[in-house]
């Protein structure tokens, strides 16, 4: 039972929570590396990048493939079926979805970041 729950609020909320973290992080380390005060640090811009989108992505990937398992697991339940089984089907059917456009948001992040790096005039 509880398996069943933390799968299901893992499915539904982890690739959000990726997106974000890359989101916030990425936003911090590009304030980072603009910054004339911190460039003694030699921030690699590039490799962060890299970096927070393959961990997003994972992420993202593994919230995916709890949505499934949940989804597989409710799969005769219908959404507005009794809770909580029709509760974790109607969400983990709305996380397959999801987690499809935050892999998205995260890859074409990325891509983003690591072709027009910030700091860089055109």
């Amino acid at each position: 039972m509880l398996r069943a729950e933390a799968l299901q609020w893992f499915a539904l909320f982890g690739g959000a929570f990726a997106w974000t973290g890359q989101f916030v992080v990425g936003f911090y380390v590009a304030v980072a590396r603009c910054s004339p005060g911190s460039e003694p640090w030699g921030i690699d811009q590039r490799a962060w990048a890299i970096t927070l989108t393959a961990a997003a992505a994972a992420v993202v990937l593994a919230a995916e493939a709890a949505a499934i398992v949940v989804a597989t697991e409710t799969w005769g339940v219908e959404e507005d079926g009794p809770p909580p089984a029709g509760r974790r089907h109607f969400f983990a059917v709305a996380a397959v979805v999801g987690n499809v456009l935050f892999l998205g948001a995260v890859v074409l992040g990325g891509i983003g970041t690591v072709a027009h790096p910030p700091c860089q005039s055109a």
